[in-house]
Parts: C-alpha cells; sequence; structure tokens
C-alpha cells in the first residue's frame, strides 16, 4: 500500500484548489497540498516529491491570450532556480507512472500544452485545443456525463454516469483535423462525453453538451491513461449536499468518484 502525496497548484487566477485539495483528502490521499506556481519555479516544492498532480479550475491570466495558454508558455520555457526546465520536471513526473488530472483551466492548460491527448506519444505537441462555446457565451449548468467503458483511464474505470457541474467560456474541443478526432474515437482517448439526461447517450444537443465539442468530448486521457483532462468541475460535487436535487433525494454519482479511483491506482498498482 504506497503513500499518495497530491500536489494542487494554484497562482495567476487559479480559484478552485481549496475544493480540489478536500476532493482529494476525501478520497483518501495522505496529503494534498496546495503550492502556488511561484514556489514551483522558486524550486522550494518539487514535483518529484508527489505522485498525484493536479491543475485546478479558475481563469488563468483572464484568459487574455486565451484560456490557459500563457501558463502553458510558462510550463514550456521557464526553468525552476537550479536550472532544471519545468518541461524536464513534468517528463519526469509523467514517465514516472504517475497520475495528472487537470480539470477545466487545468484541462486547458493540458492541451495547450500538449500533455493531452499525446497521440502515438506525440508529448508536447498541439493536437487539440479548446475554443469559445458555440452558444457565445459562459456556461455555468449541471451536466450529465457518459463514461466509457472501453478507455485506458485509470481516473474513469468502472464507473457509472457521471454528474457535475460546467463553468467555463472555453470548452469547445477542437481537434487540428479530421484524422485527429478520428485517432481520439479509435484510440479511446475519449473518456468522457456530455450525455442525454434521459438516456445516458452522448449528445451534441445543447444544453445538455453546453459548448458543442466535437463527439461530445467532455474528458480526454493520454494513451498510458494516467493523464486525464475534463472541462466539468468534479471537485464541485463531492458531499450531497452540492447536488441540485438532493432534497428530493434524486442523486447522482458523485465527481469524487474520480479521485477515489486515482488514490486507489496510485495505492495498489504503482
Amino acid at each position: 500500500m504506497g503513500v499518495v502525496n497530491t500536489l494542487v497548484i494554484t497562482g495567476y487566477g487559479t480559484n478552485s484548489h481549496l475544493e480540489t485539495a478536500h476532493a482529494a483528502r476525501l478520497a483518501g490521499a495522505d496529503r494534498a497540498d496546495v503550492v502556488h506556481f511561484s514556489d514551483i519555479v522558486a524550486a522550494r516544492v518539487q514535483l518529484h516529491d508527489y505522485h498525484f498532480l493536479i491543475f485546478p479550475g479558475g481563469f488563468l491570466d483572464g484568459d487574455d491570450l486565451g484560456a490557459a495558454q500563457a501558463a502553458g508558455m510558462r510550463w514550456r520555457y521557464l526553468k525552476d532556480d537550479k536550472g532544471v526546465p519545468l518541461l524536464d520536471s513534468l517528463t519526469r513526473f509523467l514517465e514516472d507512472g504517475k497520475l495528472v488530472l487537470g480539470i477545466c483551466n487545468g484541462f486547458q492548460l493540458l492541451v495547450k500544452l500538449g500533455v493531452l491527448p499525446a497521440i502515438d506519444g506525440a508529448r508536447f505537441q498541439r493536437q487539440v485545443s479548446l475554443g469559445h462555446n458555440d452558444s457565445a457565451r459562459y456556461e455555468d449548468r449541471w451536466v450529465k456525463l457518459a463514461v466509457n467503458p472501453h478507455s485506458p483511464c485509470v481516473f474513469t474505470r468502472g464507473l457509472p454516469t457521471l454528474y457535475m457541474p460546467v463553468r467555463h467560456g472555453e470548452g469547445k474541443l477542437i481537434a487540428q483535423d479530421d484524422a485527429t478526432l478520428q485517432r481520439l474515437e479509435k484510440d479511446n482517448l475519449i473518456a468522457l462525453q456530455y450525455a442525454d439526461p434521459a438516456t445516458g447517450a452522448p449528445t451534441q444537443e445543447y444544453p445538455w453538451n453546453p459548448n458543442g465539442s466535437a463527439l461530445a468530448i467532455a474528458g480526454l486521457t493520454d494513451p498510458s491513461g494516467r493523464v486525464l483532462g475534463l472541462m466539468p468541475h468534479p471537485e464541485a460535487f463531492h458531499h450531497v449536499t452540492n447536488h441540485p436535487s438532493w432534497t428530493r433525494g434524486d442523486l447522482d454519482a458523485p465527481g469524487t468518484l474520480l479521485f477515489a479511483n486515482a488514490v486507489r491506482y496510485l495505492r495498489e498498482e504503482r
């Protein structure tokens, strides 16, 4: 049984770091530290001391250059105070078989940086992006999510249809070409899809698909299954009272099941 230390990155507009760390603790993580990005740059905190890295939601740099664009450049080109490129530290973390979760703005960061989807192992090459919602407005609503049972994603193994809120203006997944979309589907890298609440089937219909994302994509994994990025907020459904129908007893599976799967994997299979 391994120890699970979780690192939640904050700073530059991140605003759901505390809820995210709380969800990791509820899931059984031994530690869930909230650390400012500047402490990573100053080398006061080392990625390799952790097993589970989370990029939570927020509005990095106000999304002024596009969602998470500036943050992606920081991770790509900065070195820490010991002279180690941040990209090298992140590469080592990934190659050590550890887990990475990106939520909303964190998902935007992972795709802008090219950590996802990494088709054919092409890590740090941008293959998809996330653009403005088809509604041309910020979407704040609860959505159903269909889980792909064939995905290699360790976060979603054995999970039922999930329910959690979205809070974003740029959540429409856009691939660089049709061939990339086909590979996402063929390789089962689509871990989560927006679903019709009546049927549970993936849908392109608004508002169940709140942004018009291609193939109803709500979350992607990489070929290893150890990286997950999703636009909905699993940390926002960590208690029964978070659910909009909790007083009526009509409840759905909570988003914290993703965290529980991650902690279980790290304890039993790492």
